[in-house]
């Protein structure tokens, strides 16, 4: 099982290499981001956006760019349609956010004619490696559902189970959040969590282990469940923390990444090919490390 994003990049490294679409690439961290890529030989790219600024801001950094792999779009949302249609042409593999607004880049993406939309519920997973921890932790959805039903819940979780098996978790361990560890009527988030718990012990959630609802610290901490009494294969050794609601799943995010200082990757997972969405706010590393969890994610896709 990957543990670190330093295995996550070693893994991209010896798969086949992808393209990636980057809508809106005229950004000096956006394109550090895809140089060391490029240098770590995990992926290609095809850049879209204003042509002589991505040019001269790639002279800038000392990323070499065949201008043949640049399209020249005049906006954000030209550029976002840019990258979309290459994945839908079949010559790219993954489609990325770059310095865009993401209503605009996810209007491309979702468009119903010539988006990358399958039916299924798109999801965000950040992916996090915390100090302290021996695993990834990865939260979802923090960014693109904002207040998610049972079924859309259900989709989240079958997504991310789907993405922790293409880093090697054979069986990912879900822990559903709330506020507490006990069923409240009064609380929803916790009448949720039962019913996604026994939707996996009855084979409607495929693949790994769901259980909750679970306090954060429950979940996270296995001194914590131990002092509440709290006895799950789950309990303190959780995988994925599967949040309530974007508010939520927004503020665990962040404060994972400014007050943990958390290294951090980022997809959207559900469509028809891996989506890096990264905030615009984020470091060039962060952004390379999504663009290699996006390869191994591709790799995974092919696959099935």
């Amino acid at each position: 099982m990957i543990k670190t994003f330093e295995e996550v990049v070693k893994k991209a490294e010896s798969l086949p290499s992808v393209v990636v679409a980057v809508a809106q690439a005229a950004d000096e961290d956006v394109l550090e981001a895809v140089r060391e890529a490029k240098e770590r030989n995990i992926a290609d790219f095809l850049l879209f956006g204003d042509k002589d600024t991505i040019l001269s801001l790639s002279q800038k950094i000392g990323l070499k760019v065949d201008p043949a792999a640049i399209g020249h779009a005049e906006s954000d949302a030209k550029a976002a349609q840019m990258a979309v249609s290459a994945v839908r042409e079949g010559k790219a593999n993954v489609v990325m956010k770059g310095m865009i607004q993401t209503a605009d880049f996810l209007r491309a993406v979702l468009n119903k004619e010539n988006g990358l939309r399958t039916g299924k519920v798109l999801s965000h997973v950040s992916t996090h490696e915390v100090a302290g921890y021996d695993r990834l932790i990865h939260v979802t959805d923090p960014a693109l559902n904002v207040a998610p039903t049972l079924q859309e819940k259900a989709q989240i979780a079958q997504n991310v189970i789907g993405y922790c098996q293409s880093l090697g978790n054979a069986e990912p361990k879900v822990a559903v959040l709330g506020a507490v560890e006990v069923v409240n009527p009064n609380m929803p988030p916790t009448l949720d969590a039962a019913a996604l718990t026994q939707m996996n012990r009855r084979g409607q959630i495929k693949g790994g282990i769901i259980d909750g609802p679970f306090a954060l610290d429950n979940a996270i901490s296995e001194e914590a469940a131990k002092h509440k009494g709290i006895k799950s294969p789950v309990a303190g050794v959780a995988d994925v923390l599967l949040v309530p609601d974007i508010e939520a799943g927004n503020m665990l995010y962040k404060s994972l990444v400014y007050f943990g200082k958390s290294k951090i990757g980022a997809l959207v997972l559900g469509a028809a090919a891996p989506i890096v969405l990264t905030s615009r706010a984020d470091s060039p590393e962060a952004k390379m490390y999504s663009i290699a969890l996006a390869v191994l994610q591709a790799a995974s896709q092919k696959r099935a």
